[in-house]
């Protein structure tokens, strides 16, 4: 089964699965490793973590692109890709299909904030026409190859034009061919209530620690008929942690003493890397003693 039948079989079930997000191939072995069933390439956590920005339009697609390549070859899971606003019109959008598709896409994740586009949990976002997210929609459906790639269409009207307005634009999403819709930072369970409710097709649900919206947990998501639940920025969030206390008492006190438990072993790292694995292929590959 390819990779995009498999998130399509996963969604259609409505499970509310935990899906956590990843900003580099590292951090996508680690969520393979600890057995969720597909990674979100994370565009805030990208542009957070390759290019030290905050997320408000700054990633080019061939960046985004170059990440997703790394981590299909990184793992088998199928990867959800924020693709923020398609890069542009729908002709952009045409160009980000395909080199995301090439890349190792699962699923093309695209949102009708204006460009460049921020943070759905920021203030100050702005969206595009209704009809101009249609067409970029139809673009992306007419431009992949594989008719499983899944095509999520993102609302983030909510902030400006309130739910009612975000539902209306999601369903004239659906009818333009989206397979998903995801409606950005509802702020209560009775929004979340009515995006299950109210919208037909699957639907995504986006936990941001710290965010505006309720984390209701896998159980009521699940019973509300969501189908994916991301947690796109909560191991980019424990690492930035970790990382300031741990070279803080680095700096303080000129050694790693009274940090040593916060750290991975040596072997620990080397095994979320898969150094067994490569060792193995050069003794496979390495040159027998005598040979020509």
């Amino acid at each position: 089964m390819r990779k995009t039948q498999k998130l399509k079989a996963l969604v259609q079930k409505r499970s509310a699965v935990i899906v956590p997000g990843a900003p580099n191939a590292l951090f996508a072995r680690i969520i393979e490793d600890l057995g969720f069933e597909a990674v979100y390439a994370t565009g805030a956590g990208i542009a957070n973590m390759h290019l030290g920005v905050p997320d408000i339009g700054l990633t080019s697609v061939t960046e985004l692109a170059s990440a997703v390549a790394a981590m299909a070859d990184a793992v088998d899971l199928p990867i959800i890709v924020d693709a923020d606003t398609g890069f542009g019109n729908a002709l952009n959008t045409v160009r980000t299909v395909r080199l995301l598709e090439r890349a190792g896409a699962s699923a093309i994740q695209l949102e009708d904030q204006i460009f460049p586009k921020k943070c759905g949990h920021f203030d100050g976002k702005g969206v595009i026409p209704a009809a101009e997210m249609v067409q970029k929609i139809k673009a992306a459906v007419d431009t992949r190859r594989d008719s499983d790639l899944i095509v999520i269409a993102r609302t983030d009207a909510r902030a400006i034009e309130g739910l009612d307005a975000a539902l209306e634009r999601a369903q004239a999403y659906i009818e333009a061919g989206a397979d998903m819709t995801f409606v950005e930072a509802p702020q209560s369970a009775e929004e979340l209530v009515r995006i299950g409710r109210e919208l037909p097709v699957p639907q995504v649900a986006n936990i941001v620690f710290g965010g505006k919206t309720p984390d209701l947990g896998q159980r009521t998501l699940a019973e509300l008929g969501f189908s994916i639940v991301l947690y796109a920025n909560a191991a980019l969030q424990a690492a930035l942690r970790a990382s300031n206390e741990v070279l803080s008492a680095l700096k303080r006190e000129g050694s790693l003493a009274s940090v040593a438990d916060r750290l991975a072993s040596f072997e620990e790292r080397q095994a979320a890397v898969a150094k067994p694995t490569w060792d193995k292929l050069e003794s496979k590959y390495a040159v027998k003693s005598g040979a020509e």
